[in-house]
């Protein structure tokens, strides 16, 4: 488990083109990311098993969730509940802060 992170430029991982993820901290039950987000790409639609909390820190997305969108603006939050698909359009540069419970596992650093 680790209890404190602190800031740091280092650790991105490239998820897809113009999107990189960052795990910033994590306990028994949930996992905290960082993920940046370039204007113009596309987080294609997917699901996970895993609970997902969100937080636009800044930008402009468009979150499609279960078939329905959402403007999204920075101070904005949602919750996807697991095995729901969602995708995002990127319409600005965006940071968004996300929780996972459970852990991901595949999110954990090696």
């Amino acid at each position: 488990m680790k209890r404190v992170q602190p800031s740091s430029a280092e650790n991105y991982i490239q998820v897809l083109d113009g999107i990189t993820r960052k795990t910033l901290v994590f306990g028994q039950n949930t996992l905290l990311c960082e993920f940046k987000l370039q204007k113009g790409k596309k987080l294609p639609l997917h699901k996970h098993p895993e609970e997902q909390t969100g937080y636009l820190l800044n930008g402009h997305i468009i979150l499609h969730i279960d078939g329905e969108s959402f403007n999204i603006q920075p101070g904005d939050s949602w919750a996807i509940s697991g095995n729901l698909e969602h995708a995002a359009d990127i319409l600005e540069d965006s940071v968004a802060i996300e929780v996972f419970s459970p852990l991901r596992k595949d999110y954990l650093p090696a």
